[in-house]
């Protein structure tokens, strides 16, 4: 029987305390700290910036003394790069983690590391498929510019954070959107690199790769540019739900019904890929 493992996934800032006591006094089994991926490369400079404006986006002095603290009481501790200035890259290693560990008590805490951050892990614990929870860390003090020392001390109390549920892609969705995003798939659908895929397009794609809301439309005397019935499941179990959160454009060319990703769609797409993978990484 697997035992339920603690996990605690924190953006790494410029935060000591509010970092490590959470997880000494939660005991965590395993802990995540998404280091920064310009960590050493960048250093903030300005003395009059705001704690609010503050973001890891540079090394501090005391991370290593951190690390050591946090590997002192943790039996295992895991720094995964990540890019702390992008809210969807935040919320893709957050709801990633909380995919691999569906099955453990997965903590996020969201005051590690400044507002953007914070924004991008509430928001992944918000996802219904995402079984995690976001606390909010209240320190005892605000003090220094965090690059030498932590730009807080001490600990006041810890805030459960209240999420509002909220629906992500679906499995199929999010592979819908991998075609429209990779032009390198559309080979042996859609091989016009100028236009945009037809829905025809994609719903040979979504049967060549046994996506499940086209497992009812396998009859070998269907064709797929005859067959109504597959573009009415594409319509109300994809593109309608993408389209009505802003993830696609579905316009018409001539007789044409021509599909796109956009900007929204895409970083919808980098958030919950993981879905389309396995445990090891692979594709499923």
């Amino acid at each position: 029987m697997d035992v339920v493992k603690r996990v605690h996934v924190v953006p790494l800032g410029y935060e000591f305390d509010r970092i490590l006591e959470p997880i000494r006094d939660q005991r965590a089994d395993l802990v995540y700290l998404l280091e920064d991926e310009g960590a050493g490369g960048r250093r903030a400079s300005g003395a009059d910036r705001g704690v609010e404006e503050r973001n890891a986006t540079a090394t501090a002095d005391y991370h290593e003394e951190l690390r050591a603290e946090l590997e002192s009481i943790v039996p295992e501790v895991r720094t995964r790069e990540c890019d702390l200035t992008d809210v969807y890259a935040v919320l893709g290693d957050v709801t990633t983690i909380a995919d691999v560990h569906a099955e453990d008590q997965v903590y996020v805490n969201v005051s590690g590391a400044g507002t953007i951050p914070a924004i991008g892990a509430t928001i992944a614990c918000m996802d219904v498929s995402t079984d995690a929870h976001a606390y909010y860390v209240e320190p005892a003090e605000y003090a220094h510019d965090g690059t030498t020392e932590p730009v807080s001390f001490g600990l006041d109390e810890i805030e459960e954070v209240p999420t509002y549920p909220i629906e992500s892609p679906t499995r199929d969705q999010v592979a819908i959107m991998e075609f429209l995003a990779e032009p390198s798939a559309w080979e042996g659908f859609h091989d016009d690199r100028t236009a945009p895929p037809k829905k025809k397009d994609l719903i040979e794609y979504a049967r060549d790769r046994d996506l499940a809301f086209m497992a009812d439309r396998r009859s070998p005397d269907e064709r797929a540019g005859e067959d109504k019935g597959a573009f009415r499941v594409l319509d109300s179990h994809v593109l309608e739900p993408l389209s009505e959160d802003g993830y696609v454009t579905i316009e018409s060319v001539g007789r044409r019904r021509v599909v796109e990703l956009t900007e929204r769609g895409e970083n919808a797409y980098r958030a919950f890929r993981h879905k389309l993978m396995d445990e090891g990484g692979d594709r499923r």
